[in-house]
């Protein structure tokens, strides 16, 4: 829901009647996750999508009828039903969709601005029912006091992993049974890229990094380079040496980090702080002979052979890419197939799911 908050956000202040349409399960090639949405207001214009264009003509009536009658419900769109192309979902998926109007949302102007504001909340629903849980705190009910206690115990915990997914449990919370449905969805600040290097490939990496949702740092010793002329798209600059700013800065298992200097001065004091932290992911450019002088350098100055492997180095996937726009899209294609499980082979050489669980 990330993406139509500011949507949503516009429509409360105006005073505007909606409904938001949220995938909550899905089956197979399904073409987008759980928890992508999409709204629409009294006035009919819609923000956000849940399927690539594949159900939103259905689920628009479905949202506008909500709008009519208050009235929160779950739909379930694929092609094993009978009106599957009617609706358009010929990708092979399934996906299960819970449209709700604005009346049944629990502290929604909170909930928008704890998103914007980049603070951890999560949302758990179960039909017409909706409790908000912060770190510190819980709102509303889903009508029985023990299943708000397990409900919130667990998105808790989801929401501390920044998962989304849905839960079973018992009309009392009971964690054997299967009575309830709850849809818990977790907002946490987006994932951060940390770019060195302040480089004309530098530039398309911040670019490519913004467009996926990182908030992204540029970092160099340089001031020269390091200017918001040359990164718009960066949402922070920090003219510093790169391993001072790192070790002093926070990375955690979301972080991205690209070392794109290829000078030892910088790489390998970077690196030596980079490969002790918990980032997902640490790529360095430059080139083989590069690599293995940089290897080299590391080795002496003491890193282990078990962080050296955590190290994705000449940077990217092989694309042939020789642009720095290329370049980044290697450099983002390797990160995202890292954290999806991706083998980063083409799809059209393969038999196994499209889309990674």
């Amino acid at each position: 829901m990330r993406d139509i908050v500011d949507g949503l956000t516009a429509w409360r202040a105006a005073g505007v009647r909606f409904a938001v349409a949220t995938v909550v399960r899905t089956w197979r090639s399904a073409p987008r996750p759980a928890g992508a949405a999409m709204a629409v207001c009294a006035d009919g214009e819609v923000v956000g999508s849940i399927s690539g264009g594949c159900v939103e003509g259905a689920v628009y009536e479905l949202c506008r009828e909500a709008i009519r009658t208050g009235q929160a419900r779950t739909e379930t769109y694929g092609v094993g039903d009978d009106d599957a192309f009617e609706v358009g979902l010929t990708c092979g998926g399934t996906i299960e969709v819970l449209v709700q109007p604005d009346v049944v949302l629990t502290e929604p102007d909170a909930v928008l601005a704890a998103i914007r504001a980049g603070e951890p909340v999560a949302t758990a629903s179960a039909g017409k029912a909706q409790m908000v849980v912060w770190p510190d705190r819980v709102a509303g009910t889903l009508g029985d006091a023990d299943l708000d206690r397990a409900v919130a115990r667990q998105a808790e915990g989801m929401l501390a992993l920044g998962t989304t997914g849905t839960i079973q449990l018992g009309a009392r919370g009971q964690q054997r049974h299967d009575e309830v449905s709850v849809f818990v969805q977790s907002y946490l600040p987006p994932p951060r890229m940390i770019v060195f290097g302040a480089i004309d490939f530098a530039v398309a990496v911040a670019r490519i990094g913004r467009f996926l949702g990182y908030h992204v740092t540029v970092c160099d010793a340089r001031p020269v380079f390091a200017t918001r002329k040359r990164f718009p798209d960066a949402d922070d600059l920090v003219v510093q040496w790169p391993h001072t700013y790192l070790a002093s800065t926070a990375v955690d298992e979301r972080t991205v980090l690209c070392v794109l200097t290829h000078d030892p001065k910088f790489d390998v004091p970077l690196l030596q702080v980079a490969l002790r932290t918990p980032a997902r992911y640490i790529g360095a450019m430059g080139s083989r002979r590069t690599h293995a002088d940089r290897l080299r350098r590391l080795r002496e100055a003491g890193v282990d052979e078990a962080a050296l492997a955590r190290l994705s180095s000449p940077i990217g996937l092989d694309l042939g890419a020789r642009t720095p726009e290329e370049t980044a899209v290697a450099i983002a294609a390797e990160f995202v197939a890292l954290a999806a499980g991706g083998s980063g082979r083409r799809l059209t050489d393969l038999d196994t799911p499209i889309h990674h669980r």
